[in-house]
């Protein structure tokens, strides 16, 4: 059983970066591919990127490509999602997640583990 706390969240101006984190325990780390999704109100949870367990290879949504930069780091079991050039369309609850396929990328099933959440609102 895999634990992930997101943290890093908060309000920031367009055109502003940020960076979150996802600490994981409980299980191995470097066994999982991590992703990034994104909730904004009253809209479906949307996949923002992914990041193999090794680290060597990432896959991004249109809306954040050069924008967003997905990493991570096995030893210290810590995901990150940096943010830059933020925009009012990136306010959302961020979810990091956990899983062991790496088939349906973007899919919310293709993740077995996540998060509780952290809140990111970019204002115009």
């Amino acid at each position: 059983q895999v634990q992930l706390v997101e943290s890093g969240g908060g309000l920031v101006q367009a055109g502003d970066s940020l960076r979150l984190s996802c600490t994981a325990s409980g299980g191995t780390f470097g066994n999982y591919h991590m992703a990034w999704f994104r909730q904004a109100p009253a809209k479906e949870r949307e996949f923002v990127a992914t990041i193999r367990s090794n680290g060597g290879s990432t896959f991004y949504a249109d809306s954040v490509k050069g924008r967003f930069t997905i990493s991570r780091d096995n030893a210290k079991s810590t995901l990150y999602l940096q943010m830059m050039s933020l925009k009012p369309e990136d306010t959302g609850v961020y979810y990091c997640a956990a899983g062991r396929s790496r088939v349906y990328v973007r899919l919310t099933t293709e993740y077995s583990y996540w998060g509780q959440g952290t809140q990111v609102s970019v204002s115009s």
